[in-house]
């Protein structure tokens, strides 16, 4: 099972989307960093999570949407690389509706995608989502003109770094496929655990049925979604798709192991040390007892990498996860 780490660290020990996060998530055994790729009014690819900036200006709270902004105008927010510079203030609206100090114990500034090829450890892949605002209607030619701007520097500055594209936009995620066939395009998906107009998006079946359909390659499901339907699993493997999953559960590192027991290809997660420890204890062959050893002449025999679950405890396990997660 490949480990992903999200850009999106809930402990907020280091700021999201910063080159800074990137080179701290490659100090672990991950494959893939992920990250929100939105491009600015002027056609800058720039790396930001949340659709809209918020600051504190003259004491009044205001907001502006990040594709809204020029390049010059976005890189004023935060912290800044310049000694003794100052940013604009960031804020983030809870999902109580507070507004708090952006505040981590490790500060980065906010970077582009050119910095982000430029900078972060050659050896971590990038799993980079084209980010969208769901409540706006995106036109092709609106779409191809911003998924040409993020290209053009993938082409630039890739290189021999790993590179996929994912996305919940599904007409981002097909025009992504026609637009190159250099780089796997995943859909991503809630798996039906919230409910959209578009039908596409509602279950992994639809899920599905798009991938194969738009000659996509893999499928990011919300972990829930997973363990709900887990009869989409072999579904997806049949169909030749790879799975990732993502969500809080991924910070449980038995929901994580159960997945790799299900099939589950990979899980992007926020807790990147812990979780790849954790899961590494339970994966990892038992230690033989010396009683054994002994009667192998000394040579250990190695254990098997999972336990050696039944069908019938198996099942069991399938049944009664979707009750746990509801």
């Amino acid at each position: 099972m490949n480990a992903l780490a999200s850009a999106d660290r809930r402990l907020q020990e280091v700021r999201e989307n910063t080159v800074r996060s990137f080179n701290d998530a490659a100090r672990f055994p991950v494959d893939y960093v992920e990250f929100d790729v939105q491009v600015t009014k002027d056609g800058c690819p720039i790396i930001f999570h949340d659709n809209f900036i918020l600051t504190e200006e003259y004491g009044n709270i205001s907001q502006k949407r990040v594709t809204d902004l020029q390049l010059e105008d976005f890189i004023q927010y935060g912290p800044q690389n310049e000694q003794g510079k100052i940013g604009k203030p960031l804020l983030r609206k809870m999902k109580d509706g507070r507004m708090l100090n952006w505040n981590v114990q490790s500060e980065d500034a906010l970077c582009t995608l050119q910095e982000a090829f430029e900078k972060v450890n050659p050896r971590l892949g990038f799993n980079v989502e084209l980010k969208f605002d769901d409540n706006l209607e995106y036109q092709e030619e609106e779409l191809t003109r911003i998924l040409h701007a993020i290209l053009k520097v993938i082409f630039e500055y890739a290189k021999d770094r790993p590179i996929l594209f994912s996305s919940f936009q599904p007409d981002a995620a097909q025009l992504m496929r026609k637009l190159q066939s250099t780089y796997p395009v995943y859909f991503l998906t809630n798996g039906g655990t919230e409910i959209y107009t578009d039908v596409r998006r509602n279950s992994l079946e639809e899920a599905i049925k798009l991938c194969l359909g738009s000659g996509l390659q893999g499928i990011v499901s919300e972990a829930r979604g997973i363990f709900r339907h887990p009869a989409a699993v072999p579904k997806i493997k049949e169909a030749n798709l790879s799975l990732l999953t993502y969500g809080t559960l991924n910070n449980v590192p038995e929901a994580v192991y159960m997945q790799h027991l299900m099939g589950v290809n990979g899980v992007i997660v926020d807790l990147v040390p812990e979780i790849t420890e954790a899961v590494s204890e339970l994966i990892a062959p038992p230690e033989p007892e010396p009683e054994v050893e002994k009667l192998n002449n000394g040579q250990a025999t190695k254990g098997a990498a999972t336990p050696n679950f039944s069908q019938r405890e198996i099942s069991f396990l399938l049944r009664l996860i979707p009750e746990l997660v509801q």
